[in-house]
């Protein structure tokens, strides 16, 4: 590894990664990867591990989701709403992990052209946001249900059915089929992305007007109070969650249905049991009804194949249910207490207008408040259909050329398709349509492809193990753009802290660590550290989540958990907002929580002042 200086980061371009690591970079498209005839500009940026999208080492197919990304979420910034200031974000690939950076305002002349547009397009958005919003979702769902209705030839007949040539050849065959479908998909992986990011950047900009509003008619207003203004909302992340509340309420009341979730079975010996009864079956017609589409939503973050949905592994959903009987058979509430969120936004919200002393002020803060409790919702109610819903339906269709491609002997598993990246696998599409084609004995390189598939599930193995520098490059002397803070959690401060070698702290001389106060209340119990997405089943009822950063489908246990700390994400991550949504006590952003504290520690969270406190280390 290149020698760190004391106030920078590795140069990008002489980081070195470990030895286990040999040969990384083909997994990724060349774009992808720090390269010296962008040399000069590249060394100019702040790259940081960005552990909200991309936590654990990247499977090469997985990385089309941040490469959709990276174009919607920047064009919208810098070309379709032109917020003035501001530029994209762009992404590299170091040893399996990906690497952002804010890129720096534009030239002087370019802001003021933004400028003059920045107002008339978000200020529209702003005021039409609720028909807006009708017109987004359903023009999404179309999307999903096209998506869903690609079909993938499933195999490559011996020879074409005879109603495709006589009475007249349909012209296209399965050899064309077979590529098209995969063009298609990506093609609609990209708009369902370019949709996905139609409003969201407005919604952190409505966060960040809103909050320097705030700041400045009630100084000295703490951040945990802001988020107390905009808490409560109905969205759709919460719908799967709020359908296992109410199916479990449901079984009570059924005969026998309880003792049968409640038992330690599968979900489909539980299912089988359920079928014999007729109350059993009218349970179960509830559930199929909530499948499609509410248990569409992935068992992680929705960003990795292999974190699977709760459609295709029953276990998990059924796995609530089961806790949720047993707790309200104990009389506890299992349902978000969404009524006393409500009143306590009301009165915070009451006694700072009550200080208002001008109609200009009360103005100001209220065109500012109704704007953000308007568009707020926006940041949880896409991502369900998005990141969850419509990323299930794409993993599905993909398995489909897994399998296909299992038949054609290129692969060994229907997974190993994850370990090509988009570019790739249109390659080895080709090489079976070009066998096929040409008829029968032709040797295609399946050994070359399992071989290839092989080799990178070692490195990604590897990359788990290994703990990757925060950043890279020179920091800027101030963090300064408002949605690496906001949504990141990056600051100037963390930045220091990184450098002074608090990557790699040495747990005993620790006792305390400082995040963004997300959600307000304070509360003390055993931590329960979580690296990886699996690890979530770990979790009992009263302990405190420490983890790089939540994700939407965790909801179902943010009702046992008493509070939330994470690594990484700043007032409008998906930690921040949901925690607010539960009245669960957080501190995010703290950058090494995950490191400094092992699981079984009681630590104090203090959503308040955001200072995370180990009160006993475990033994």
């Amino acid at each position: 590894m290149a020698e760190e200086k004391a106030d920078r980061f590795p140069d990008p371009h002489d980081f070195k990664v470990p030895k286990e690591l040999e040969g990384w970079e083909e997994m990724y498209p060349s774009h992808y990867l720090f390269s010296k005839d962008r040399g000069e500009w590249e060394k100019q940026q702040f790259w940081y591990l960005d552990k909200i999208h991309a936590p654990e080492p990247m499977p090469p197919l997985d990385l089309i989701f941040q490469e959709a990304w990276q174009i919607s979420l920047s064009q919208y910034t810098t070309r379709v709403f032109c917020i003035p200031p501001a530029q994209g974000i762009a992404q590299r690939m170091v040893g399996g992990y990906m690497y952002i950076c804010a890129i720096a305002p534009p030239p002087e002349e370019v802001i003021k052209e933004k400028a003059e547009l920045f107002g008339k397009r978000v200020f529209y958005v702003f005021d039409h946001y609720d028909e807006l919003w009708d017109k987004w979702l359903t023009k999404f769902k179309v999307l999903g249900k096209e998506m869903a209705a690609v079909v993938v030839p499933s195999d490559l007949p011996k020879f074409v059915p005879e109603d495709q040539v006589i009475p007249a050849p349909t012209g296209c065959y399965v050899s064309y089929d077979l590529i098209a479908a995969f063009d298609k998909l990506v093609n609609q992986m990209f708009k369902g992305w370019q949709y996905h990011f139609e409003m969201l950047n407005l919604t952190y900009l409505a966060y960040l007007m809103f909050a320097d509003v705030v700041r400045k008619l009630f100084p000295g207003i703490s951040e945990s109070a802001i988020g107390k203004m905009v808490a409560g909302a109905y969205v759709s992340m919460f719908r799967p969650e709020e359908e296992l509340c109410s199916l479990a309420r449901l079984a009570t009341s059924l005969r026998g249905v309880s003792d049968i979730l409640k038992s330690d079975r599968t979900a489909k010996q539980k299912i089988a049991e359920l079928d014999k009864t007729p109350d059993g079956r009218q349970w179960l017609d509830q559930f199929n009804k909530a499948k499609d589409p509410w248990f569409f939503v992935s068992c992680g973050s929705g960003w990795l194949h292999y974190e699977g949905s709760w459609i295709n592994s029953p276990d998990i959903p059924y796995g609530y249910i089961k806790n949720y009987v047993e707790r309200l058979e104990k009389g506890e509430k299992i349902e978000r207490s969404l009524d006393n969120i409500d009143k306590q936004r009301d009165a915070i919200v009451a006694e700072y207008v009550g200080l208002i002393k001008t109609d200009e002020d009360r103005t100001a803060f209220n065109n500012a408040y109704n704007t953000i409790r308007t568009i707020y919702r926006y940041a949880e109610d896409h991502l369900f259909w998005v990141e969850h819903w419509f990323h299930t339906i794409w993993f599905d269709k993909i398995r489909n050329f897994g399998k296909l491609l299992v038949k054609a002997g290129m692969i060994e598993d229907v997974d190993d398709i994850f370990m090509f990246n988009r570019y790739e696998i249109p390659e080895l599409l080709t090489e079976v349509a070009t066998g096929w084609a040409l008829g029968v004995n032709i040797p295609m390189r399946g050994s070359y492809y399992k071989a290839k598939a092989q080799k990178r599930r070692k490195i990604l193995d590897a990359a788990k193990k290994w703990i990757p520098t925060p950043a890279l490059g020179v920091p800027p002397e101030e963090v300064a753009e408002p949605f690496t803070i906001m949504l990141w959690g990056i600051t100037t401060d963390k930045v220091k802290e990184w450098l002074k070698g608090m990557k790699a702290p040495t747990v005993g001389d620790i006792s305390e660590i400082k995040g963004f106060a997300s959600s307000a209340g304070v509360a003390e119990g055993p931590a329960r550290v979580l690296r990886l997405l699996k690890e979530i089943s770990n979790l009992k009822p009263g302990e405190i989540i420490v983890c790089p950063t939540t994700n939407p489908s965790w909801a179902p246990v943010f009702t046992q958990i008493k509070a939330a700390v994470t690594d990484i994400g700043g007032l409008t991550s998906h930690a921040a907002i949901v925690c607010r949504e539960y009245g669960v006590p957080s501190v995010t952003g703290t950058g090494v929580a995950t490191t400094v504290i092992k699981t079984g520690d009681i630590i104090r969270v203090d959503g308040d002042t955001g200072v995370v406190k180990i009160v006993k280390r475990a033994k």
